[in-house]
């Protein structure tokens, strides 16, 4: 008899997602992101954080004052960075997994990567322009997004 009480494709995935978040070391908004094919292959990962090359330690976390003094300029999120990751051919018909719904610029990236469902855990920014223009973008491209709905199931990672 088979085991019955195992994940299903959504939880696996977002917990791929969490689990990349945490290697973030953004210290107010920790992203990840799980691209994953249509045939529920990961085809890769991405979290936010500065691009290769920019110190963690030199360049800026913080959220506010001057903005050439913020993360803002700098931080390459979740989203580009498993794009950027990918070391295939095709992302056409993918699905991302990702903890925090995609800025405008994102959406841009993931629309032209060929990305058709995004599956998000919050939408925390859902009332700012740049979540309402990527929203707007997504919808005019055929782009389906929804927000993952939890198993609510506990899975401790001993380290």
């Amino acid at each position: 008899m088979k085991r019955e009480d195992y994940i299903n494709w959504d939880a696996y995935f977002m917990g791929i997602a969490l689990l990349s978040a945490e290697r973030s070391k953004d210290p107010n908004t920790r992203v990840g992101a799980c691209i994953v094919s249509e045939d529920n292959k990961i085809l890769s990962v991405g979290y936010n954080g500065m691009p290769m090359g920019c110190s963690d330690d030199e360049f800026p976390w913080s959220r506010e004052g001057n903005p050439l003094d913020t993360k803002y300029p700098y931080v390459c999120h979740a989203e580009l960075n498993a794009i950027l990751n990918f070391a295939g051919n095709d992302m056409k018909g993918a699905k991302i997994y990702i903890t925090l719904f995609p800025c405008n610029e994102c959406a841009k990236a993931l629309i032209q990567k060929g990305i058709k469902e995004i599956i998000y855990m919050s939408d925390k920014y859902a009332e700012t322009d740049i979540v309402i223009a990527s929203k707007r973008m997504l919808d005019a491209a055929g782009v389906n997004y929804r927000q993952y709905n939890s198993i609510n199931k506990e899975i401790i990672l001993s380290l």
